[in-house]
Order: structure tokens, then C-alpha cells, then sequence
């Protein structure tokens, strides 16, 4: 048996917040990523200006070249989001609009995986929704299943140190990253 050639994928994080759920989710996601795959995390979304036709007129922001060139890169793109107000945080639709504009387009032909996590119970549904919609149009190749929605994600983070301590859903997000690892690895040129 042949051992599969690795994999590195790189995390998108749709918040800023300091203490975000989110963000120790996608801090957990190397160490719980199968054996032969790298994860490391993309640059921050804040350093992103507001979109502009303007300020692309004059010159991408290195920011967003930086992380077009990293997404290029990467055999998948992890994206780990809030819902905010039934979508995805305005930071985050800002950072696709400004991706979906540099050429050659980053995310097309891209494996992508989807994590979500709220407070509340339903985990996100519905900002995973709207983001798909978003990567349908830019040609990514989004993993359909198991899809990754953390419900009450107040209780599976240690408020502390900020880490992901639920086994359950370590659990199910290291199935999440095995099937995403075949997903990749079938689109693979």
C-alpha cells in the first residue's frame, strides 16, 4: 500500500474578536488534522480594506495578494465563521469580495471545507448557507458532508484558555478533515 502524499490546508477565520469560539476552534484544527496533513492558519481578514473598485484601481493591498498566493498554494482552504445576523460577519464577505477579484482567481477549482460555531443551538446553519452561495460562484469545490456546525460553543471551549475541549466535537471535526483530506486528495490535477 502506497502512502498518500501530503496534504496542506490553510484556515480562513471570519471574526476579529480577541476571544473568539471560532478562532480556538480553528486553533485546534492541526493537532486534530489525520496523519499526513499540515494545517496552518491564513493572515488576518482585518488587515483588508473596505472593498472599493477605487482602491483595487490602485493596486490590490498586499494583504490580499499575500493571502490569494498562500490559498493558491494550499491544496484546501478550511473556512471557520461566526453567523452574524442569520450570515457570514461582514468581515468575512469582504474578504471573498476582495479574493474573488485578484487574478488568477484563488478559490476556483479549490477544495474548501466549512466549520461554523455559535452559541446559540443550530450552530451556524445558516451563515454556512449563505457562504456557499458565495463559493458557488467563484467555482470552489465546497465538501457537501459531514458538515461541521457547533451548537452551544460556549460550553466546549474552556473559557480560560480560549481551547477546544468538547472530545465529541474534536471528535467529529478530526472526521471532518479525514473526509476532507479524501475530498482534496480526489480533486488533486
Amino acid at each position: 500500500m502506497t502512502t498518500p502524499s501530503p496534504l496542506h490546508f490553510v484556515t480562513l477565520l471570519g471574526s476579529l474578536r480577541k476571544a473568539s469560539f471560532n478562532a480556538a476552534v480553528a486553533r485546534a484544527l492541526p493537532e486534530l488534522a489525520p496523519v499526513g496533513v499540515s494545517i496552518s492558519p491564513l493572515g488576518s481578514i482585518a488587515d483588508f480594506p473596505h472593498y472599493s473598485q477605487d482602491v483595487q484601481d490602485a493596486g490590490f493591498p498586499a494583504a490580499v495578494l499575500a493571502m490569494a498566493e498562500a490559498i493558491r498554494n494550499a491544496d484546501g482552504v478550511i473556512i471557520v465563521t461566526p453567523e452574524y445576523n442569520y450570515s457570514v460577519p461582514g468581515v468575512l464577505k469582504n474578504a471573498i469580495d476582495w479574493l474573488s477579484r485578484v487574478t488568477p482567481q484563488p478559490l476556483a477549482a479549490k477544495p474548501v471545507a466549512i466549520q461554523t460555531a455559535s452559541p446559540g443551538m443550530i450552530g451556524g446553519a445558516r451563515a454556512q448557507y449563505h457562504l456557499r452561495q458565495s463559493l458557488v460562484f467563484l467555482n470552489a469545490f465546497v465538501l457537501n458532508r459531514p458538515e461541521a456546525m457547533i451548537g452551544q460553543v460556549a460550553g466546549k471551549v474552556d473559557a480560560d484558555t480560549l481551547r477546544l475541549t468538547d472530545g465529541v466535537t474534536r471528535e467529529f471535526l478530526a472526521s471532518q478533515l479525514a473526509a476532507f483530506s479524501q475530498f482534496a486528495r480526489k480533486l488533486r490535477p
